[in-house]
């Protein structure tokens, strides 16, 4: 009876204290961008690869320290043998242990080695680039999905206010209906645009509800609708990009990730071309050891038998190649294949690049232009409205004009937003390219 009045009491603790739901959670976009790159598998995968080269380079590294291995047997002979320890016919059962020590280094061998470490360093140099252009890519990704949200909820926020002052005008069309004052056509005409609005607003959050399941998507973390996203200080807002394409072209060459892993993987080739031809030439080693044995014919202790035979060399060796199928050659002839395979991706990636530079800038460009353009109309229009308003209001002006004035408003306004963050992410496309994607 005592625990269970324990486990109650535990049990309306618990109920008591409030419950944490990703409801509560307000994500940053560094946040977003850290849990992103930390979760997503595409990012993962990159990483094992660099991995695997690193163990690789490791491996080459170590192919170049001595090689020592032991060795130990027993044997049991019957009927007529030799006695190791006598050198000697016995005729009885014999058991010998054998024991042995070696130890060999590879002094030289045409640099193979040399090379294969510097192919595997340049290879592992590679694969972090590799989980580098991963980690951007995500990021960028993730921006451009923020970004999304954002604008989202701003077109949110304009179509309550668009709703608002329909739903005035209606109100007070309906008091001047009932007064008959007006035509009941103008009162339908200005429901009509207030459910226009409506539907504007519906739409706005159904693309919230989306772009955040796509953002959450990225992050590889559960979808609840309700999560928010902490807006961006006015200072990170688009300004006019401050560069020309020819430099933007420049810094990517020498930021990219991509081409930089480009470059380091048609030199980590060449480098392989260079190994492959090492095993042309001869093979000078080094190698000493040391042995024991034991024999059961000897009366001799057990140990005092392998410290008494107790034996150690050094040997110099010289290994060359004549023949071995042709295999070093056509190794040299695989090993130029890949490098020139590595250099045309090293082309075909600069030539992407600039394709997708171009392309990147003049969407920039365009952006831009069509939201200087959308200033300029909203601020017309702004003011066009506000006369229009004022002479509705007055009578003077009938409700099918005053909906055309409203409707150029709401029309410029809800373009404004959607210009504004679309210019927003062609600049961060335009960084990722340099390799210097910042928030």
């Amino acid at each position: 009876m005592k625990y269970l009045k324990q486990l109650f009491t535990a049990l309306l603790l618990c109920s008591s204290i409030p419950a944490f739901s990703q409801a509560d959670t307000l994500y940053t976009l560094q946040q977003c961008i850290d849990i992103a790159v930390r979760n997503n598998l595409d990012v993962r995968k990159s990483e094992l690869q660099m991995d695997k080269d690193r163990v690789y380079w490791n491996q080459a590294r170590e192919n170049m320290l001595p090689q020592v291995y032991g060795d130990a047997s027993r044997g049991i002979n019957n009927g007529r043998s030799l006695d190791p320890a006598t050198y000697t016919y016995v005729n009885q059962q014999i058991t010998n242990d054998n024991y042995s020590l070696n130890s060999s280094l590879v002094l030289l061998k045409g640099l193979s080695l040399l090379n294969g470490v510097k192919q595997t360093s340049l290879a592992y140099q590679a694969g972090k680039l590799d989980f580098q252009q991963a980690k951007n890519d995500i990021t960028l990704n993730v921006i451009t999905t923020y970004l999304q949200v954002l604008q989202s909820e701003d077109q949110v926020a304009l179509s309550n206010k668009q709703i608002e002052v329909s739903q005035q005008q209606v109100d007070r069309l309906k008091i001047l209906n009932k007064d008959g004052s007006i035509s009941p056509s103008d009162l339908s005409d200005l429901r009509g645009t207030l459910a226009t609005n409506k539907l504007s607003l519906i739409d706005a959050r159904n693309a919230i509800f989306a772009n955040k399941l796509n953002l959450l998507q990225l992050m590889n973390v559960p979808y609840n609708r309700d999560v928010k996203l902490q807006r961006l200080p006015a200072d990170q807002l688009p300004g006019q990009y401050g560069q020309t394409v020819d430099e933007i072209y420049a810094n990517a060459l020498n930021d990219y990730p991509m081409v930089k892993a480009a470059d380091l993987r048609l030199k980590s080739t060449e480098k392989g071309v260079a190994a492959a031809k090492g095993l042309y030439y001869p093979t000078l080693s080094v190698g000493g050891g040391l042995s024991s044995y034991y024999s059961s014919v000897d009366n001799t202790g057990y140990h005092s038998q392998i410290n008494n035979n107790y034996s150690y060399g050094f040997s110099l060796g010289l290994h060359i190649p004549i023949i071995n199928f042709f295999q070093t050659r056509n190794n040299v002839a695989l090993a130029k294949i890949d490098m020139l395979t590595a250099r045309y991706t090293t082309e075909t990636t600069k030539i992407t690049l600039k394709k997708n530079v171009d392309q990147a800038y003049i969407n920039m460009v365009s952006a831009y232009d069509r939201y200087q353009t959308l200033l300029d109309q909203v601020d017309a229009y702004t003011e066009s409205f506000k006369v229009a308003e004022a002479k509705f209001n007055a009578g003077v002006l009938t409700s099918v004009d005053f909906i055309v004035y409203k409707s150029n408003i709401d029309n410029a306004k809800l373009n404004l937003i959607g210009a504004r963050y679309n210019y927003f992410i062609r600049t961060k496309i335009l960084d990722y390219y340099q390799g210097r994607l910042t928030l």
